[in-house]
């Protein structure tokens, strides 16, 4: 049976501890906010025209969201965690709701961006599939992205990508491992001011995901030393992960922006498919967020995707 975990925010007293268990903790939400970020941004449409916008901007932000402990997992966690709101607009590196990325192609259709995410901790003691077995470490997920823009509107109003990310995951608690790497190539729309709703972005993104076998290693293997007779020994291998399909929701106000995500798994005939820790095939997760724009700059730049 799901069960639903709540984790809300970071305690204050704890995050200024000097008690390993509290730096601990702050740095595993830490490490969550860059999955809000990963999540709630790298969505949002392009802009419909070349407007005036300033240079940078800075902000934080607060998010909840609700996913599974792990892909293929049945029980799953619920967080509150806040970001920061970083934009930045400079001639070839940029930084704002789609995410990082950089003009270093002369092309208006192609961009070398950053593809971010992460994984949450888990702790198999209050995970019943697996108990008994090694926690599961915070991971972080960093790689370059090649993006191509396959179609656009005259009016930029709607933009068709294909997204080709690679990123590898390393373990942030107990020292740095790497547990693997991933691409998920996507085709990605982006309608601006949708249903003629002036300022709401829609994204939609689709895609396959294909991991080497040390990442599947790492959340779906179950060594023998570990395996019981509802849990037999398995030993997953690399390729196909299962799809993703995303849909986000975004408005910028003048002093605040809105973002929300829903999320859809299908592990259908992923290659671990069978691993006694899968269970279950298809999953969501979802999250909102909101963030306060602090301070911007005094200076001016033309902004268009």
């Amino acid at each position: 049976m799901r069960k639903a975990r709540t984790n809300i925010g970071f305690r204050a007293q704890c995050a200024a501890s000097l008690d390993p268990a509290c730096r601990s903790d702050a740095l595993r939400r830490s490490h969550i906010a860059l999955l809000t970020i990963s999540l709630l941004g790298g969505f949002g449409a392009g802009n419909a025209a070349e407007v005036q916008k300033p240079l940078w901007e800075l902000g934080i932000g607060m998010s909840a969201l609700h996913f599974p402990d792990y892909r293929g997992s049945d029980e799953s966690g619920i967080f509150a965690i806040p970001f920061p709101y970083v934009v930045y607009r400079g001639k070839i590196f940029k930084a704002d709701e789609e995410g990082l990325r950089g003009a270093l192609f002369d092309s208006e259709r192609v961009e070398l961006n950053v593809s971010l995410g992460a994984s949450v901790p888990v702790n198999s003691d209050d995970n019943s599939a697996r108990q008994g077995m090694p926690d599961l470490q915070p991971t972080v997920e960093f790689g370059p992205s090649l993006d191509f823009n396959l179609w656009r509107s005259g009016d930029r109003l709607l933009n068709l990508d294909v997204r080709l990310p690679v990123r590898v995951a390393v373990t942030v608690l107990g020292g740095m491992e790497n547990v693997g790497w991933e691409t998920s190539p996507r085709i990605a729309l982006d309608i601006s001011n949708v249903a003629w709703l002036k300022g709401w972005d829609l994204g939609l993104l689709a895609g396959p995901i294909f991991g080497t076998e040390r990442r599947h290693d790492y959340f779906y293997s179950v060594n023998p030393r570990y395996a019981t007779p509802d849990r037999p020994a398995f030993d997953a291998k690399a390729g196909y992960s299962g799809s993703q399909f995303v849909v986000s929701l975004s408005k910028r106000y003048s002093r605040f922006w809105l973002g929300a995500f829903a999320r859809w798994d299908n592990l259908g005939g992923a290659v671990f498919v069978d691993s006694p820790l899968v269970m279950q095939e298809n999953y969501f997760a979802a999250g909102v967020g909101v963030a306060w724009i602090l301070k911007e700059s005094s200076i001016s730049v033309p902004d268009v995707r």
